[in-house]
């Protein structure tokens, strides 16, 4: 018995302390580099870059299940953005994926990382003066919380492309949710892995009733009644 009690407590404590999450050790690090980093503040300030741009900058979060419709929303507005002068960038997903977060995986702890990293991307931008249309399932709840807080709630703009599974699957170009379905993705986010809906968006698109045009108009609708952007005499907003 006190063998078995003995590698008992050795596994637990292994399994407690010795092996840190990816965020404990993130932690350790920031701790450790806390005394020997200073932040630099730039001569040309966030407001000035807003004058020159002569608009302000924010962060658009589009969540939603893959196939919801974030990515045709996120193109849609951007080139809107761009027609109207107005500078703005968008972060996807994939992209982040294949570049900046290639090491991260799908797990719980890895979704965060790969939020949190996303989220300090967009303030950069943002602080450079930006219109940033993010383009990611985030489907956390303290994950979208975390982002919100890192990019600040005056800039963050959560908008909910809201859309059946069954509509997500129908729309489904990359055959993700037949892959899910056949085990060949795990963690896959509406089939094995939670959704957590946002109970209070800044914006509800409901992209499974509504067109992309509807969609796309009511967030301009939004973004122009909140004076985040101005509209220019010749946009027509009466659609919508």
């Amino acid at each position: 018995k006190m063998i078995l009690y003995f590698f008992h407590e050795r596994a637990w404590h292994r399994i407690s302390f010795g092996i840190p999450t990816r965020s404990n050790r993130a932690e350790l690090v920031k701790q450790e580099n806390s005394g020997n980093l200073f932040h630099h503040k730039s001569t040309v300030s966030r407001h000035q870059m807003e004058e020159l741009n002569q608009h302000k900058s924010f962060t658009i979060w589009l969540t939603g299940l893959s196939g919801s419709g974030k990515s045709s929303i996120a193109a849609k507005l951007d080139s809107w953005f761009y027609n109207e002068g107005i500078r703005s960038y968008v972060i996807d997903g994939d992209n982040t994926r294949i570049g900046i977060n290639s090491d991260l995986s799908f797990s719980k702890d890895d979704r965060k990382e790969n939020i949190r990293r996303v989220a300090e991307i967009c303030k950069l931008f943002n602080e450079a003066g930006t219109i940033v249309i993010a383009s990611f399932i985030a489907p956390f709840a303290e994950d979208r919380e975390m982002a919100k807080i890192i990019i600040g709630a005056e800039s963050f703009v959560e908008t909910f492309i809201d859309a059946s599974i069954e509509t997500c699957k129908a729309r489904d170009m990359k055959g993700l949710y037949k892959l899910a379905e056949d085990g060949k993705i795990k963690n896959f986010t509406g089939f094995d892995s939670p959704y957590d809906r946002p109970t209070n968006p800044a914006i509800h698109i409901h992209s499974d009733s509504e067109s992309l045009d509807d969609s796309f108009m009511k967030i301009i609708n939004h973004l122009i009644s909140h004076k985040v952007v101005s509209v220019l005499p010749k946009v027509q907003l009466s659609h919508g």
